[in-house]
């Protein structure tokens, strides 16, 4: 069934332009929404993704290793790429081609997605929806990211809609590759508990930050309300 990942990861690519889009046009709600993704990224992360390897490996040492690996080499490329439009203009500014550098690391970042969608339903149908509904979630946000990363270089709006449209497409080309890829159980157990790092830096260092900059009793609710929705499907799918 892992052929599937391709036709369900285009559901990526429509919460990435519709970020995009929201970013393009409205701006008062942003932080709300994402406050919901940061819940669910962190709880697919704990309570999916790392049982998951955990039970792939057998290791739990080895597993936890990997996942403070994947934290790590994702904070590593965030700070060297500049990937995020959260940074000071200025300090932005200082990196050359900084517009275009920021641009094609989130392309990398959502073909990296795609990958881990179509690894996780190589593992079972139930691993991959999840994957598939973090990725969506967070998506939202990278599209938003895109394109007033691109605007806040000086960049115009067609310049934005365009990286905004290979950033939508590239989760395509990696949930082909995924789907593609011949791995044994406990590989993919490794890289499911990378992916877990991954998505605990994005979601706890990342969104939930800035969604909750300025707290509302709203944003809270839907953190938690994220949190505790992934928290309940994996009870009950759990053997």
């Amino acid at each position: 069934m892992t052929w599937i990942a391709v036709p369900l990861a285009a559901l990526t690519v429509i919460s990435t332009l519709v970020g995009g889009a929201v970013a393009l046009r409205l701006h008062r709600e942003l932080r709300t929404a994402i406050a919901l993704s940061g819940g669910i990224v962190v709880a697919v992360a704990l309570f999916d993704l790392i049982p998951e390897a955990l039970e792939a490996v057998g290791n739990d040492h080895r597993v936890t290793w990997v996942v403070g690996a994947g934290f790590i080499l994702f904070f590593v490329a965030d700070r060297f790429l500049v990937l995020h439009h959260r940074d000071e203009p200025e300090q932005a500014r200082s990196h050359p081609q900084v517009g275009a550098l920021g641009a094609g690391a989130l392309a990398f970042h959502t073909f990296t997605d795609g990958l881990g969608i179509g690894l996780a339903f190589g593992l079972d149908n139930e691993t991959g929806l999840l994957v598939l509904f973090a990725v969506m979630s967070h998506d939202f946000a990278d599209g938003v990211n895109a394109v007033t990363f691109v605007l806040s270089q000086g960049g115009s709006r067609r310049i934005a809609i365009r990286w905004l449209t290979l950033i939508a497409v590239a989760p395509l080309f990696g949930a082909a590759a995924g789907a593609a890829i011949d791995v044994s159980e406990e590989t993919l157990g490794y890289l499911l508990a990378l992916y877990a790092g991954v998505f605990l830096y994005i979601g706890a260092t990342d969104l939930l930050p800035e969604a909750h900059r300025h707290p509302s009793r709203l944003r809270i609710a839907v953190t938690l309300a994220g949190f505790g929705a992934v928290f309940a499907l994996t009870a009950l799918t759990s053997p």
